[in-house]
């Protein structure tokens, strides 16, 4: 049996802000752009990787969730503590300085970690967790 990763999701409140980060900092393409009644969904991924994406959607869309529940889920993203991803690049140190120059939030800068791997962590524009490691 061979079993891939698609899709994974994270949350987006700035589709402009999701695009500049996702598709220019971090050189993802764009697979889709889809908007519906107010909303946009972002499909983005590695232009090297065609069968795996990323699916920026916008937080709390299910029409069953009260505007309470949409409120806590807006302040986790932006504690960076609803979604989180980790990516990994041949060059993390050349990319923490590109992420670091373009005004991101940095969380932790390039570092070895005792559990064997080189590591940096960033939250994307909406806050989402992004921890980058070197690839070996």
């Amino acid at each position: 049996m061979n079993i891939t990763i698609q899709y994974t999701f994270l949350p987006h409140t700035d589709g402009e802000a999701a695009l500049a980060f996702y598709r220019d900092l971090l050189g993802f393409e764009v697979r889709k752009d889809v908007g519906y009644d107010g909303m946009r969904w972002l499909t983005v991924g590695p232009p090297n990787q065609p069968g795996t994406s990323i699916v920026l959607h916008p937080p709390a869309a299910d029409p069953g969730i009260t505007d309470a529940e949409r409120q806590t889920i807006l302040e986790l993203i932006a504690k960076g503590s609803y979604g989180a991803l980790t990516l990994a690049t041949e060059d993390l140190d050349g990319l923490f300085e590109k992420l670091q120059a373009n005004g991101m939030d940095i969380i932790q800068e390039p570092m070895d970690q005792p559990y064997g791997v080189r590591d940096a962590a960033v939250r994307d524009p909406s806050g989402n967790l992004i921890r980058i490691d070197q690839a070996v």
